[in-house]
């Protein structure tokens, strides 16, 4: 468990309306410390203007695997000077992760429902499990505090990248030709890459590199070692950029920023959702055992002018930027504004 104080930014154009009283809102992000989990939830606060603080509750031990139905770890609770629910509670808690649904679960009835709490995801306890629970539009869960969109919450916001486009990285500016930016995730629950899929990811970004293209190329934890040492191998062939961690400042967002198109692989929606927010083209490398909910968002995404699939070339799109982020914070404003009404 951790605890950290963060101020958000105050909210500018293209975000949330601000919340009433939102000097004095003071906000919790609750996960087991899952990077995809945590970074949707700052992306959403951080819309909103509102400082928060992390709580990491334990991503491991019986209380985890008895989770979202099963209690709180005792050690964590309100009363454990260092718990992950110490100190005085926040007026909006937002959660993700079935690790941290007991620990909502357990703030809202500290509280008797004075904490607003919000979830991003399907929390698999019902749709009254918090206050206003976010969903994409693949999910199955439905309820009157249910919000869904088709994309995902995220970190890559439209100011950030504006930023990236003026002070942009010279590593990455220093490319000749047109910049790619490819995103390559990797193994998970639903599906292994196979090393067919991963000869043919290579060889597609082979042909793209041939025609001209320069790749920035980042990559995953998840990633097969086979797979992240041939694309490393190809980008210095080919004249590239490759990264894979270090010292140096990430250049994620760098890379959508400058990037005419993005490569981006199929098992991972949060990626995906994060390049189409850029408004350039998005090619898909599909892997074949791609989990089935998240070919209904790439389907809405390619009757949308967004994507289409990566066959080693450039395809010409047209699309305004899809991001979901302000969509959702406005959202819970409105819920949470609709709350204090209440109250």
């Amino acid at each position: 468990m951790s605890h950290s104080d963060t101020a958000g930014p105050v909210a500018g154009p293209g975000q949330a309306p601000a919340l009433p009283d939102l000097p004095h809102a003071r906000a919790w992000i609750v996960t087991d410390g899952k990077a995809g989990d945590e970074n949707q939830c700052v992306g959403v606060i951080e819309t909103l203007g509102l400082a928060y603080e992390t709580r990491r509750i334990p991503a491991t031990g019986p209380f985890g695997w008895t989770a979202p139905w099963g209690p709180i770890d005792p050690r964590q609770g309100p009363r454990r000077r260092d718990g992950a629910l110490a100190g005085p509670f926040p007026d909006i808690l937002l959660a993700s992760g079935r690790r941290s649904v007991p620990y909502l679960r357990a703030v809202r009835k500290a509280t008797g429902g004075k904490t607003f709490t919000a979830f991003l995801k399907d929390p698999r306890t019902g749709h009254d499990s918090a206050d206003f629970i976010w969903v994409p539009d693949y999910d199955d869960l439905r309820g009157p505090n249910v919000f869904t969109t088709l994309t995902a919450p995220h970190l890559v916001t439209s100011a950030r990248l504006a930023a990236a486009r003026a002070l942009p990285d010279p590593r990455l500016t220093a490319l000749e030709g047109r910049r790619v930016a490819v995103l390559i995730g990797g193994d998970s629950r639903h599906l292994s890459y196979r090393k067919a899929d991963m000869r043919r990811l290579v060889a597609d970004l082979r042909k793209l590199a041939g025609s001209g293209c320069r790749l920035m190329v980042t990559v995953s934890r998840r990633t097969p070692v086979a797979l992240r040492d041939a694309v490393r191998q190809l980008v210095a062939d080919t004249g590239g950029f490759f990264w894979e961690g270090g010292t140096e400042p990430n250049p994620y967002v760098d890379m959508l920023a400058l990037a005419e198109t993005v490569v981006v692989t199929s098992d991972s929606a949060n990626m995906v959702s994060e390049a189409v927010s850029t408004g350039v083209p998005v090619l898909l490398f599909d892997l074949p055992r791609t989990y089935i909910r998240h070919r209904r968002m790439f389907a809405g995404l390619a009757m949308g002018g967004a994507l289409k699939p990566f066959v080693g070339k450039l395809e010409i799109l047209s699309y305004e930027p899809i991001d979901a982020t302000p969509v959702v914070a406005e959202a819970l404003a409105d819920a949470y504004r609709a709350h204090r009404a209440r109250r």
